[in-house]
């Protein structure tokens, strides 16, 4: 037996894409296989680690947990799309390279659309909130310091 697809329309970075997936096919699953946008990592597949963290209609969203057929009617924003116009780095990804945020750089990704959304929410965190911002991303080389501390400088840049 042959599993039904649906056709799907998704907005991702400004652009639109149709593409027939299965129901049950995840979000990051249609990002990195059917868009071939790879930035979107995937480590737990539980929702816990944040590696997989995208933007959907601003809010941050782990696409591991997400239905594609359920992203339709959404504006999908991956770390591919937090680029400047011109291709340039955006603020939080200058921050990151200025501050030496990430190492292995597997969890960067979920960082950089957790944070962007963090700082549209609040462009002037505290200490603390900067910490708090990034508390439900995980990341296993950096100590965290300096993604706290990329988190004030992309601020400072934003």
């Amino acid at each position: 037996m042959t599993e039904e697809l649906h056709d799907v329309r998704l907005t991702v970075n400004g652009h639109t894409h149709e593409i027939r997936v299965p129901a049950r096919r995840l979000l990051s699953d249609a990002l990195r296989h059917d868009l071939r946008l790879t930035g979107t990592h995937v480590g737990c597949e539980h929702g816990v680690c944040g590696a997989c963290t995208v933007l959907v209609d601003g809010a941050p969203t782990r696409a591991c947990l997400m239905f594609a057929v359920s992203a339709v009617d959404t504006e999908i924003t991956t770390v591919e799309g937090l680029t400047n116009p011109d291709g340039s780095l955006g603020p939080v990804q200058q921050a990151f390279k200025e501050c030496h945020g990430l190492q292995c750089g597997f969890c960067t990704p979920g960082f950089l659309t957790t944070i962007t959304a963090g700082l549209r929410d609040n462009p002037t965190p505290t200490h603390e909130e900067a910490r708090d911002m990034i508390a439900g991303n995980l990341c296993r080389c950096t100590g965290y310091q300096n993604i706290v501390k990329a988190v004030e400088r992309a601020a400072e840049l934003s």
